[in-house]
């Protein structure tokens, strides 16, 4: 069986990276495996992480490339040397533009730290999200994987996990609950689901 190539697209500490190699590792990712790692910043700990994980990593810094189609181009440059078939937004902050989420239409997703279709979009990302969510003062959060489109966020859902908010959650706290309790096993569980739908197209 040809495994789908994979790539994740990284800015920050990559813990969804982790959980995804871990799954991978553990035999629970069949029909794909990770071959490359980007990030849009240079100094992420992601970076370190593949290197220790034995995972391929090339960086375009939002700094030294600050022109977004410029950079979807190395970008996209860099999936198509490696023959990249899917893409795993795990954490990657900078919002692509419709002409790269075409290009890889269907074979990108992402992870969202809320139960979509509430706190997202614009503006909602990391703390802000749990932040929103305290605000607010509901009962029950969670995340979500969804297939990236040219809508941020908008795109169709591919798994949920709800997440309790508890009496005296910080935003810190519930970002933790929310990446151990919802994150890390959906995420996983969505890369296998859409590498097999891919391996039988």
């Amino acid at each position: 069986m040809n495994k789908v190539r994979i790539a994740v697209l990284c800015s920050g500490g990559g813990t969804n990276f982790q959980a995804i190699l871990s799954a991978q590792q553990a035999g629970m990712i069949e029909h794909g495996e990770v071959v490359l790692l980007i990030s849009d910043h240079k100094d992420a700990y992601v970076l370190t992480r593949a290197m220790r994980n034995g995972v391929e990593s090339a960086v375009v810094d939002v700094h030294e490339v600050p022109d977004r189609r410029e950079r979807e181009e190395r970008i996209l440059g860099i999936l198509r040397e490696k023959e990249i078939g899917f893409v795993v937004f795990a954490g990657f902050m900078s919002i692509l533009s419709e002409r790269f989420t075409r290009a890889y239409e269907g074979r990108i997703i992402n992870v969202h730290p809320s139960l979509i279709p509430s706190f997202c979009g614009k503006g909602y990302y990391g703390l802000h999200v749990h932040e929103a969510v305290l605000a607010r003062g509901v009962k029950v959060t969670g995340a979500t994987v969804h297939f990236v489109t040219e809508e941020c966020d908008g795109g169709p859902i591919i798994l949920q996990r709800a997440v309790e908010v508890k009496e005296g959650d910080t935003p810190e706290s519930l970002q933790k609950r929310v990446m151990r309790e919802a994150e890390w096993v959906i995420l996983p569980e969505a890369v296998e689901l859409v590498c097999k739908q891919l391996s039988r197209a």
